[in-house]
């Protein structure tokens, strides 16, 4: 994990560690099972892994999940939603962020490129949001960035699918 994603973590559960996760709550176990069988176009979210806060401490839980689409984005996304220049296409909140893109890689099913989406969404019961509406969809963004990037890394997709190697929250550069 990079420093601007544990920051980006900090910001939004208010914590600087966090509970160790499952074994299989790995981007190796999450890129296995959608380079597999499991991982056809269409198929429903898979998880990546959940983040806890620690044991004593304010519960937060974060949702890291994958998905195998059928094609290229289409259509607009919900007003909540803010664009950004990433990958196919990234979307950010205050309450959570996707970013699909494209990826052709000799370990994936089907034909290429597949169109994965990593999505960041806080579990449980819906809360408004705490925080700087801006700086939450920044860390969000960032979130979202990291484990696109190291999901594309695993699977091997060419030009480790169109994502550049830092996050980019800015709308305007687009």
């Amino acid at each position: 994990m990079t420093a601007d994603t544990a920051e980006a973590l900090e910001v939004i559960t208010g914590a600087s560690w966090f509970e160790a996760s499952a074994e299989k709550s790995t981007i190796a176990h999450a890129a296995q099972e959608l380079g597999g069988g499991s991982g056809a176009p269409g198929t429903v979210d898979g998880d990546v892994c959940r983040i806890h806060t620690p044991v004593g401490t304010p519960e937060v839980e974060l949702r890291i999940t994958w998905l195998r689409s059928d094609g290229t984005p289409v259509g607009d996304p919900a007003p909540k939603f803010t664009v950004l220049p990433m990958g196919e296409r990234a979307l950010t909140a205050t309450d959570g962020a996707v970013i699909r893109f494209a990826c052709r890689s000799g370990k994936l099913t089907g034909s290429a490129p597949a169109h994965v989406d990593i999505g960041v969404e806080r579990g449980g019961m819906p809360a408004e949001p705490e925080g700087d509406p801006g700086e939450l969809k920044d860390a969000y963004a960032t979130v979202a960035h990291s484990f696109s990037l190291a999901m594309a890394k695993e699977l091997g997709c060419e030009n480790d699918g169109g994502l550049e190697p830092r996050p980019s929250p800015d709308p305007a550069s687009r």
